[in-house]
């Protein structure tokens, strides 16, 4: 579930530029890499799951700009647990 990480300091055009990168890495399978030479290893890792990228993708154009990309999407669950008398 998103938290809003990219809706407060990124505007529209950076996180479509985030979402884009994401979308490449994961077209590319890039999402971690590793290189080593000579007893010293290199290792490169996006920050976040690509799933979590686009899920924070989505909430914050929603978010920053809900006329084109659709309004935020609230969500309610409720549950009971245990035993209810008739």
């Amino acid at each position: 579930m998103a938290q809003g990480l990219f809706t407060t300091g990124f505007s529209v055009a950076e996180v479509l530029q985030i979402q884009s990168k994401a979308k490449e890495l994961l077209i590319e399978g890039k999402t971690a890499m590793a290189w080593g030479d000579s007893g010293s290893t290199v290792s490169k890792q996006f920050p976040m799951t690509v799933k979590e990228v686009l899920d924070e993708c989505k909430y914050a154009l929603r978010v920053l700009d809900p006329v084109t990309y659709g309004p935020r999407r609230n969500v309610a669950q409720s549950g009971v647990t245990g035993y209810l008398p008739l």
